[in-house]
Order: C-alpha cells, then structure tokens, then sequence
C-alpha cells in the first residue's frame, strides 16, 4: 500500500469526481493521503478533507507565489488550523523564482515566518523550492531541522544538493518527473540518495507520471513513482512502497 505525500484532490479539476475518486483510492492500492494547502483557502479546505476521510491528512500554509498578500493574520489563522489533529504539517512553504515579476524579498520574508511557525508548533515542514536551490538552503540552514524535520517536495535538484539537504535533516520527495523519458536530475538523486530518505508523490493534478504525462493527474498514480524508483534501485516494487511509506508516516507522526 502506498502513500501520496503530497497532492491537492481539492484542486477545482476533481469537482466532478473528487468523491468517487477518494474512495477509490484503497483498493487501488494507495491507503494514506497528505493533502497540501497553499494559501488559507486551500488549508481549510485540505483541513475539512482530512477531517471526513481517515486515511487523509493535511498540512497548511502558503505556497511562495500566494505570499503577496500575506498577512501576520493569515499566520494565526494557520496556527488555529494546525491545532486539529489531523493537519501534520506546514506546507507548501517555500521560493519560487520561476516567474519574471517574482518579489522575492516577499517570499524569503514568509517563508522565514511560516518556518519560524513551523518551529514554534514542533510540526515538520514541506518545502516548495523552485529556481531557487541557494536561496532555499540557505533560509533552512538559520533553523533546527532535524528538531521537527522536513521534506523538499517535487525534488528537482543535483545528486549533491540532495544529500546537503539530507545531512540537514531532510527528506527528499520525488513525484512524477522521475518517469519522464529526459528525465536526468531526478533519476540520478532516485539512484544515489538511501531509500530511507525518499518520500513518492503525486502533486496531483500536476506532473503526471509517464505515460500519462499531459493528463490530469491523480493520487492513484503515485504507483508509477514507486515502480520507477524501484526499477533505478533495482528494489521490489513492495519494498519501496513500504519504505517511502513508513518515512512519511515518520515524518508527519502518523501512528
């Protein structure tokens, strides 16, 4: 059985399904869920979804490209959030470069306060890190990781930023991406980082795995992940599903 550490079935491309879906998702093999939220909207809404089902959890926060507006409010709404019993984690927190008109002075400000959450709460941490691997790093570096720990979701970065990350007290999450066919970064950090470090995803309904890349992606298909991670390590496909499991269970003290 599988767990999808990171996906967002509350996303508006599963309103004509998201029910029947979810309670597919067990006898197809994926029996944990952690649904993400990315600003306070999407937290309340991952919140109240891992409350009806058992087997999803939440984390809160704001994505780095929802931080504009961010106020010190919207910390104390987060902070109520994360006192119900299924909201596991901070997240996504995080930079983002990616876009011309990014105000990045912004995003480091938030992303420092949401840690600083994060840390005041005793939770872990998922991390959105995209064309900003020096910058991310170097933010995690003024915080006591391995005091909550934490996970880099969607890993895109080198074999050697992985394992700076790992020795910080990180997790390394990777999702679709490994499957592609150009795929380089992401299968060499699959082949050289220990699978006791790795957590698989979906970020449903983005990345979908090979091959159904181009198409709206779901938590079901986390099992592409896995098998591709198990083909790089030459691993049983079993082994791998229970090992990146039992991490994330680890990781988000889900007993």
């Amino acid at each position: 059985m599988l767990f999808d550490s990171h996906c967002h079935v509350n996303d508006d491309s599963f309103d004509k399904d998201r029910s029947e879906l979810i309670e597919s998702l067990p006898e197809k093999g994926v029996d944990l869920l952690m649904e993400i939220g990315f600003d306070l909207e999407s937290s309340k809404k991952a919140a109240a979804l891992a409350d009806k089902y058992p087997f999803i959890y939440a984390a809160v926060g704001f994505h780095p490209n929802d931080t504009r507006n961010m106020t010190e409010s919207d910390i104390t709404e987060l902070a109520e959030l994360a006192s119900l019993p299924k909201v596991k984690a901070i997240g996504e927190i995080g930079l983002d470069y990616h876009y011309p008109d990014t105000h990045k002075p912004s995003q480091k400000m938030w992303f420092r306060r949401q840690m600083e959450l994060a840390m005041d709460l005793n939770m872990p941490f998922i991390i959105h890190d995209r064309d900003s691997h020096a910058d991310c790093l170097e933010i995690l570096k003024d915080f006591d990781i391995k005091r909550v720990g934490g996970v880099m979701h969607c890993f895109s970065g080198s074999v050697e930023m992985a394992k700076e990350a790992i020795k910080m007290g990180l997790f390394i999450s990777l999702g679709g991406p490994v499957t592609f066919k150009n795929a380089r970064h992401s299968v060499n950090v699959a082949r050289e980082i220990p699978l006791d470090r790795i957590l698989i995803e979906t970020d449903s309904p983005y990345l979908a795995p090979d091959p159904l890349r181009g198409k709206r992606n779901s938590p079901e298909y986390v099992r592409y992940v896995a098998e591709k991670i198990a083909e790089i390590k030459s691993e049983p496909f079993e082994v791998v599903a229970e090992v990146t499991k039992q991490n994330a269970m680890k990781l988000f003290n889900i007993l």
